[in-house]
């Protein structure tokens, strides 16, 4: 769980905090699309071996969970600010 920011007078502004998150969380999400689009095909890896596709697919998901873990920080931080906002 996220350590969300308490908005108030002597801080941020909640605005400009909502708008900063929702801001890194559509990049997060542009990211995870893009590199969803990107060419992962097995042709472009067998001239290094039998297990050079695997790997490099297996890579491929590690980054994939590490951007939605990244968006998922972001949208906790976002929810508990528009939280606050009510």
């Amino acid at each position: 769980m996220a350590t969300i920011p308490t908005v108030h007078l002597n801080g941020t502004s909640g605005a400009d905090l909502k708008r900063e998150y929702l801001s890194a969380y559509e990049a997060i999400d542009n990211a995870i699309e893009t590199l969803a689009g990107a060419t992962l095909n097995a042709r472009d890896f067998y001239p290094q071996g039998a297990g050079a596709y695997s790997q490099a697919r297996s890579e491929r998901n590690a980054a994939f969970r590490k951007l939605c873990e990244a968006q998922t920080y972001v949208e906790e931080m976002l929810e508990g600010i528009c939280d606050q906002l009510r």
